[in-house]
């Protein structure tokens, strides 16, 4: 082998693990929503945990990448401990679809239709079709789908020029005596372990062993181990993925540990005693990229069959080892793990800010509630969920802002956009809590009471205030834009009251009913009330705007749905005969 054979092969494997890479990431950002969805359908149950975990493996090539959204997810709260670990064992398994598209390298056929199937005979198109998608498309979705084909067919080049240049070796004595030690089969899983943790793909390290099987040095009895030790080796990107994590986040790298380190200890067992209790002539033959894929399936639903029953077990072992603290953290840290997928990302920051909804919206409720009967503790209370939101709005519009940076569809740019108003708006639903709760508190020191017709025409807005709040947080929670549309006639109607309260005070004290002091209190009350109303009216026309109109300006996406909803009049109506002070 001289010097340029070695270059060659050093320039192959550089190309197949760019091409793994950079495939691997347009496909998060291509199949985004669908991971969405797959993600959203994920439950308790053992065997749709994993089949999610294969199929979200299988569409981006890399049960590490996986891994180490899995450990996002349950750091950030989208997944449970039990969740992961059902997760973790589907990503093994569809790991080895890699395994199995690069076993078509090796296919040899005089026949047309069987050669098509070699890569070197579709990948020139692939790659022809990729350039123009990437080039020439303005959606960045069809880029995305440009990049998927074109990082296909330089992996796929890569692997073919590892092969090649690699081919030589088989003269080499060295090498030869390389693969005998190999034969070991404690040293081949060590050496399946480190060079997997090196290059922190599973995926990547059977292509390369799959590339040197070419050279028919590569004994079965030798790929057997090493393929074992590449899947303890794969556990080191999950690993350093916890570290700063909270602690359900380490107790999944842990699981994925002891998952891969138990069933190669069982499987390495199995082997040895087959190896050399019973000294089988097959382990002596030379492996190819067809055999190491199929070994990589059989090993990995072993593994599985082994395990899965003992889920509970793992989980068990993973919450001994690693104990909860004492003090829980108080606001959800967002992980930076998932930025490079941005819809997922996104997921968790919209979790996040479900957490953040129902802060405001408790704060704001309690409030109302300490009008008329007020408590230290309720004070106490809301002060408390007005600083959490506070830090809410800066936990996740940081990381908007940092997600922003990375690259994003049109879509996800309009989801993210529309979730950095919200939760300003979220934040000031909170503010004016604390400001009800002053005012509330403010007559009460004073002294200042309030008239019969006053307490009961204010019961009328804060019902109103409570049923928009209601409709608007079930909207969000549930994504639902046909309750969001409810929202906007439900505003309007509080607008309308809030200027008749006024009218109505400023008559009183005209009248010496209620003093001018007390006015300015009162003043205060429905002016936050009302503008609660106002940020649930923007929250409502962000949900609309972000599945509907798409044109970012809420003002516009709320005329335009007055003007074509034909139950706007309709609900302004029932709002305004419900909430009317002629009920009084």
């Amino acid at each position: 082998m001289s010097i340029f054979d070695a270059l060659k092969m050093v320039g192959g494997l550089c190309l197949f693990l760019f091409g793994m890479n950079t495939m691997g990431e347009a496909l998060e950002r291509r199949a985004g929503n669908k991971l969405r969805g797959i993600l959203a359908k994920m439950t308790t149950n053992k065997f749709a945990g994993f089949l999610t975990g294969c199929a979200v493996t299988a569409v981006i090539q890399s049960s590490s990448a996986t891994t180490v959204m899995v450990v996002g997810f349950v750091n950030s709260g989208l997944m449970n401990l039990r969740q992961a670990i059902n997760v973790i064992m589907g990503a093994n398994v569809g790991t080895t679809v890699t395994s199995w598209i690069l076993s078509l390298s090796g296919i040899s056929s005089e026949n047309v239709w069987v050669s098509l199937l070699k890569p070197s005979s579709f990948t020139p198109v692939l790659a022809l079709v990729g350039i123009i998608l990437y080039m020439f498309s303005k959606k960045s979705e069809k880029k995305d789908s440009g990049i998927v084909l074109l990082s296909f067919a330089t992996l796929m080049f890569g692997m073919e020029t590892m092969s090649g240049s690699v081919s030589g070796l088989s003269e080499v004595p060295e090498f030869q005596q390389m693969f005998v030690m190999f034969k070991n089969p404690f040293l081949g899983v060590l050496v399946g372990a480190v060079l997997t943790g090196i290059i922190q793909s599973s995926s990547a390290s059977v292509g390369i062993l799959q590339a040197l099987a070419v050279t028919g040095q590569v004994s079965l009895g030798a790929a057997i181990p090493i393929i074992m030790g590449q899947n303890i080796g794969t556990c080191v990107t999950a690993l350093i993925s916890s570290v700063g994590a909270n602690k359900n986040a380490k107790r999944t790298a842990f699981v994925h540990l002891m998952f891969n380190v138990i069933g190669s200890i069982f499987m390495l067992v199995l082997f040895s005693i087959w190896k050399y209790g019973f000294e089988p002539a097959v382990l002596d033959t030379p492996a190819t990229a067809f055999s190491i894929a199929v070994v990589h399936t059989i090993f990995n639903v072993l593994c599985v069959a082994l395990l899965m029953p003992n889920a509970k077990l793992l989980e068990k072992l993973a919450l001994k080892f690693i104990k909860d603290d004492e003090e829980p953290e108080e606001v959800e840290i967002l992980d930076s793990r998932l930025l490079a997928t941005p819809t997922l990302a996104l997921q968790q920051c919209y979790s996040v800010a479900i957490k953040m909804a129902n802060c405001s919206e408790r704060a704001i409720e309690k409030s109302i509630t300490c009008i008329t009967n007020y408590t230290d503790a309720d004070a106490e209370r809301i002060r408390k969920d007005e600083a959490k939101c506070d830090r809410y709005e800066d936990v996740i519009g940081t990381y908007l802002v940092n997600l922003s940076s990375q690259k994003m569809g049109d879509e996800e740019s309009e989801q993210a956009a529309a979730l950095l108003k919200m939760i300003g708006d979220l934040e000031r639903i909170s503010d004016h809590a604390v400001n009800v709760l002053n005012s509330t508190e403010e007559l009460r020191q004073k002294g200042y009471t309030l008239t019969e017709d006053a307490i009961k025409e204010l019961d009328i807005l804060t019902g109103a205030t409570k049923e928009i709040l209601d409709i608007t947080f079930k909207a969000l929670k549930d994504t639902d834009t046909e309750i969001a549309k409810r929202v906007q006639p439900l505003e309007q109607v509080i607008d309308i009251i809030k200027e008749k309260m006024r009218t109505h005070h400023i008559r009183r004290m005209q009248q010496g009913l209620c003093t001018i002091e007390a006015g300015f209190v009162w003043s205060d009350l429905l002016t936050d009330l009302e503008r609660v109303s106002d940020h649930c009216s923007n929250i409502a026309g962000c949900l609309i705007d972000a599945s509907i109109m798409h044109n970012l300006s809420i003002h516009e996406t709320q005329r335009i749905a007055e003007d074509s909803s034909s139950d706007y009049g309709k609900l302004f109506k029932d709002y305004s005969k419900k909430y009317s002070f002629s009920n009084i």
